[in-house]
């Protein structure tokens, strides 16, 4: 173990820090307890093994200051107490410490408070991993639970945690934003043709080059079987738009065999809406006329992007 100790008296440190070293401990001296308290606050210790009466800083506040301390794990305290002192141990145990020894020192009592403070020390340190472990598996299953496994988009779950952090905002008129809804051309008739594990690479060839395409604060979501959601900060439809075919293109670009489709390449169609600002239920409205347009976009012949209303469309076929 590492230990600090914290003594004023030149003699009785010397001693201590014999009697530290004889016992196979490394140590870090201090003549007061400021000192101490900065070796401290720069030192990883194990144990600190503190006189009660010190200048600047004495051993309760001392203790008191390490109890305090963030981040610093538990470090066994232990006062050094003169014989004419004992009435006053609880007041020690009170600010904190676990344990005492009398003055003068004794070798044999120093050992056995040692022992504990190792074994102390340890039970700290497994546990701190323990925790440390715990957290990890905690935030990896957070995580998960957010994450589509197939595309690791993000699943419906995070869709409704994002959604309803986004009303909050529209609701308070500070952003705008579009739904993009993205749905694979005759994926089904390829699934078939091809089985469900070429299917299931198709789609995690497209989940990942819509996110590829999107722009960094753009959310993207498995929203079902083919169909992928997309939810873009923005600061008119026109924005939706231009990232709706940048994503259309993006898969266009992956030239991934379609026997059954007119193009002959895996292809998308892409419906695009804002969420009205001045509208009840303008998320739930605004992925609604998304889907909508999405079908528009299907029944005017797949591979573009269509906006909901007034049947605006833009269409760019792929090439090469």
């Amino acid at each position: 173990m590492r230990i600090l100790i914290a003594e004023d008296d030149r003699a009785s440190r010397l001693i201590l820090e014999a009697a530290v070293s004889r016992l196979g401990h490394d140590f870090v001296a201090a003549v007061d307890g400021e000192m101490a308290w900065r070796l401290f606050q720069t030192t990883k210790v194990d144990a600190v093994i503190s006189d009660r009466s010190m200048p600047f800083v004495d051993g309760l506040e001392l203790c008191r200051r390490i109890r305090a301390a963030p981040s610093a794990g538990y470090p066994y305290f232990i006062f050094l107490t003169a014989l004419s002192d004992k009435d006053r141990i609880s007041d020690g145990m009170e600010a904190g410490a676990d344990d005492y020894l009398g003055k003068p020192l004794d070798l044999d009592e120093l050992s056995a408070r040692l022992v504990v403070a190792e074994r102390i020390s340890r039970l700290y340190h497994q546990l701190a991993v323990q925790r440390a472990e715990l957290e990890r598996l905690n935030l990896k299953l957070f995580e998960q639970a957010r994450t589509d496994p197939l595309t690791q988009l993000g699943s419906r779950l995070k869709l409704s945690e994002d959604l309803a952090l986004i009303a909050t905002r529209i609701a308070r008129g500070s952003a705008r934003y579009c739904a993009v809804m993205v749905d694979i051309d005759l994926f089904k008739l390829l699934n078939d043709m091809a089985g469900h594990i070429a299917g299931d690479q198709i789609l995690r060839d497209v989940a990942r080059a819509l996110s590829d395409a999107k722009r960094e604060g753009d959310e993207a979501y498995r929203y079902g079987g083919e169909e992928f959601l997309l939810i873009l900060p923005v600061h008119s439809l026109d924005d939706g738009l231009i990232t709706a075919e940048r994503l259309r293109a993006a898969v266009a670009a992956l030239k991934i065999p379609h026997p059954r489709s007119p193009s002959g390449r895996v292809t998308v169609s892409i419906g695009v809406s804002m969420f009205s600002l001045d509208r009840a239920n303008a998320i739930l409205l605004g992925i609604n006329e998304a889907d909508t347009a999405l079908y528009s976009a299907k029944r005017q012949g797949r591979n573009r992007v269509c906006q909901n209303a007034e049947a605006h469309s833009s269409r760019v076929e792929s090439t090469g």
